[in-house]
């Protein structure tokens, strides 16, 4: 069984490890996982920085990053999702959807009514994910770009 919670400093490392695994599946430029760890201690101890971590019998599994911004449309910040990750070998079994629901709860609770999500135009297989999710893309896709996605915190 998949248990999803907010991630704290002391997950930093397995944080670290996650993005890493992240970043070398799709073939893109990264630091070490050691290095991406002492960035999570430093970025978790910010106000408008949250990781939430998936695990499998105490194995991590997936995570997410979120940031929150002010707003000038809306009284609440604005979040980001900055990354979502799920092992290759438990994609489409609903760990994603479990991490998602729960940066979508968090940042709902600290008065984002909003979130954004970045993804790559190519990456149909995301695009589809957010969708099914009431995310919406704002932006024309006519070359390899990055689309922005926008949906509400509250999925209901």
């Amino acid at each position: 069984m998949t248990a999803v919670r907010r991630a704290t400093a002391e997950d930093a490392a397995v944080l670290g490890r996650l993005l890493w695994d992240f970043n070398t599946e799709f073939d893109t430029e990264t630091d070490d996982a050691d290095v991406l760890a002492r960035r999570f201690v430093r970025l978790l101890g910010l106000d408008g920085v949250l990781a939430v971590l998936a695990e499998d019998d105490g194995t991590a599994v997936g995570f997410a990053l979120v940031t929150l911004r002010p707003a000038i449309w809306f009284d609440g910040p604005v979040s980001q999702l900055e990354e979502l990750y799920v092992v290759p070998d438990l994609r489409s079994g609903g760990i994603g959807t479990q991490v998602l629901d729960l940066c979508r709860s968090l940042v709902r609770e600290l008065g984002s009514p909003e979130m954004h999500i970045n993804v790559d135009e190519v990456d149909v297989d995301t695009r589809r994910f957010y969708e099914r999710h009431g995310f919406r893309n704002i932006e024309d896709g006519t070359d390899y770009r990055m689309l922005c996605y926008i949906g509400p915190t509250d999925p209901a």
